[in-house]
């Protein structure tokens, strides 16, 4: 899992004084998303993991003026603060999960719970198991759609290219 915070922006509201909202990337599994969050969403976030997991400092929750160069640093510790949780944490709470609307995160083992050449030798199966890398619902080949658009044309030819090598054109 990646996070970024490319940026930030000030909103207007007739409720309450303005904010600032800090639209934040996830890369998850090769997919994206955005979420956007207020400062105060950030700091309700780390009252509660500070109860569960050791958490990095937080910028801030006063900022003495709204400048751009002073919010330029918030976000910029903002983002700080995500990558470090998620650097600093085998398992991610669900709390922070949630706050970034991951919804499914596989637990994936990391290379040394897979076990290593020793275990090979020994009579025990290996701990090592097939996970499948690609799924598909349907024979793009077979059931071609009416929306196929660039990016489908390209996996059918990476597919092509490797399931039938044998029919490429010269």
């Amino acid at each position: 899992m990646e996070v970024y915070i490319p940026s930030f922006r000030y909103e207007d509201s007739d409720m309450e004084r303005g904010y600032t909202v800090f639209r934040i990337e996830v890369l998850v599994n090769g997919r994206r998303h955005f979420v956007e969050k207020r400062y105060s969403e950030f700091h309700a976030l780390h009252k509660k993991l500070k109860k569960g997991i050791k958490t990095p400092e937080i910028p801030s929750k006063h900022v003495r003026n709204w400048l751009p160069k002073v919010l330029e640093q918030r976000r910029q510790g903002l983002e700080a603060y995500l990558q470090d949780i998620i650097f600093e944490n085998e398992e991610l709470p669900k709390i922070f999960l949630d706050f970034l609307n991951v919804r499914h995160l596989p637990s994936l083992p990391k290379a040394e719970s897979c076990g290593s050449i020793d275990d090979l030798e020994s009579d025990e199966p290996s701990k090592l198991s097939h996970q499948p890398v690609l799924l598909f619902l349907r024979d793009p080949y077979i059931l071609p759609t009416a929306n196929d658009n660039a990016a489908n044309v390209v996996i059918e030819g990476v597919l092509h290219g490797l399931f039938y090598p044998h029919l490429q054109t010269s």
